[in-house]
């Protein structure tokens, strides 16, 4: 084969994987997302997303307003008619934040802007995004940390210093992440967006206490 051809090839393949995985198109694409506030359970925000959209439109809006009169009326009508009138709105506890912080830009390109708090949420804890947008990337993750990364490459430490609550949801708009129930969130000092394959920090969110204790 001719070696010019060979060279060729090699170059036209390492392109198209580095294409691939870097995605270069999705720092110029928006995903956007409008999550409710966390004041039901996990599965009562499943069964949320699957109510006709009418209701389901009506409760956001009632979230918004009054988020522990929706919790309750969204579990009345999500239960059979002949419930409904016994579990109308009683008054449950309205969630309260634990720890919050603001979203840094990094750098012109791997910069954020938001809040992000954890709430507690009934008997859950959730972190959640508000006004919130950072720019796109590959595989961007949602990371609680026990360091607070400053810059692109500071890193979130070895495995067990940070918790991957999945894959971002949308670069653009409010967003929920449940906590898992066991972690001592004592330990944890930032919420972080990371690129995966690049191990890039993207932004970073200093938790700081927002009880007012």
């Amino acid at each position: 084969m001719d070696p010019r051809r060979l060279v060729l090839s090699a170059v036209v393949l390492v392109t198209v994987v580095l294409v691939l995985v870097t995605r270069p198109w999705t720092f110029f694409i928006n995903d956007e997302v409008d999550e409710a506030f966390p004041v039901l359970s996990g599965a009562e925000r499943d069964s949320l997303r699957d109510m006709p959209e009418d209701q389901r439109d009506a409760l956001l809006t009632m979230i918004e307003d009054a988020r522990a009169m929706a919790a309750d009326t969204a579990r009345a009508m999500m239960k059979p008619d002949s419930e409904m009138q016994d579990d109308m709105p009683g008054g449950a506890p309205d969630p309260h934040p634990l720890l919050s912080g603001t979203w840094i830009e990094i750098d012109p390109v791997h910069r954020a802007e938001g809040s992000a708090t954890i709430w507690l949420a009934g008997e859950e804890r959730v972190l959640r995004f508000e006004d919130f947008r950072v720019t796109n990337g590959p595989q961007l993750h949602v990371l609680l940390t026990k360091n607070v990364p400053t810059s692109i490459f500071a890193g979130v430490g070895e495995s067990g210093d940070y918790v991957d609550l999945g894959p971002l949801k949308g670069n653009v708009g409010n967003q929920n992440y449940d906590i898992p129930a066991e972690l001592d969130l004592s330990e944890y000092k930032s919420a972080v967006i990371y690129c995966v394959p690049f191990h890039v920090v993207f932004s970073s969110a200093e938790l700081l206490d927002a009880s007012g204790g």
